[in-house]
């Protein structure tokens, strides 16, 4: 296991956090609470369904907590038509920024020209608007020269961030369960050395703790997608982090070392 130090505070923690609220079963009275606790905590954002966006605009309103919507979501089978048309209409109702899942079976097919008109033509409505685009790769389908092509092809179309996982990209494995790996260091790295440096990195899937949260920070992570927010923040403070920056000390958690997949 190895170590290192990375500076933090609580309000840095907290906004490097996008509290996900998109389980098919959460309930109007769920996905309240879930806003009332962005608002508490001051997370970057609200990762919210594309119907509950006004709900969140309203529970949000004179917040600095920002609204995220997806679209496409979460398998990218949409046409690039309505990828658009989603965008549009989460936007307007009040979303500033926007998640966007890949076509998957088109980057396995190597029709990367489909992929990135499509990515350039979403990201092109977004920044118009006045929003960010982050682009969801679903790393667990993918191999590393796929991860490596969409790297290059959201930094030549200059997308704000790209983004490992939905946290519902299960594989079927050889014994017929169905699992998914999420954010692992390796893809991390991977698509840190690859994308441009103004391409920030999103790792959604798997960061459930405190320490794995300072572990893909460390890596280079900008935001991470959580819906354990309460409590990694609440770890936080017991651990001593509050609203000074202090130096602490990161450690690979035992299932994000490189090697424990």
């Amino acid at each position: 296991m190895t170590s290192s130090t990375i500076i933090v505070s609580l309000p840095h923690l907290a906004h490097s956090i996008d509290h996900s609220l998109l389980h098919p079963t959460l309930s109007d009275a769920d996905l309240r609470a879930g806003l009332v606790l962005c608002r508490n905590a001051s997370v970057a954002s609200a990762c919210i369904k594309p119907y509950a966006v006004p709900l969140a605009r309203s529970l949000l309103a004179g917040s600095a907590v920002r609204i995220c919507s997806v679209v496409g979501f979460p398998h990218g089978s949409s046409s690039a038509s309505l990828k658009i048309t989603e965008a549009a209409e989460a936007i307007t109702a009040g979303a500033s920024e926007i998640d966007m899942v890949i076509n998957i079976g088109k980057a396995l097919s190597g029709e990367w020209n489909y992929v990135e008109h499509e990515i350039e033509a979403v990201n092109r409505l977004v920044t118009a608007k006045g929003a960010i685009l982050k682009v969801i790769f679903e790393n667990d389908f993918l191999q590393d020269e796929h991860i490596v092509k969409l790297c290059q092809i959201c930094t030549d179309q200059g997308v704000a961030f790209i983004k490992t996982s939905t946290g519902y990209g299960f594989v079927k494995q050889p014994n017929g369960f169905y699992s998914y790996q999420g954010a692992t260091p390796h893809h991390l790295k991977l698509m840190r050395k690859h994308a441009g440096p103004k391409v920030q990195i999103k790792a959604a899937g798997g960061v459930r703790t405190l320490d794995e949260l300072l572990y893909v920070l460390s890596l280079g992570v900008t935001r991470v997608g959580a819906s354990a927010t309460e409590a990694i923040l609440e770890e936080a403070k017991a651990r001593g982090i509050g609203e000074a920056e202090v130096e602490v000390e990161v450690k690979a958690p035992l299932g994000l070392q490189e090697g424990a997949y």
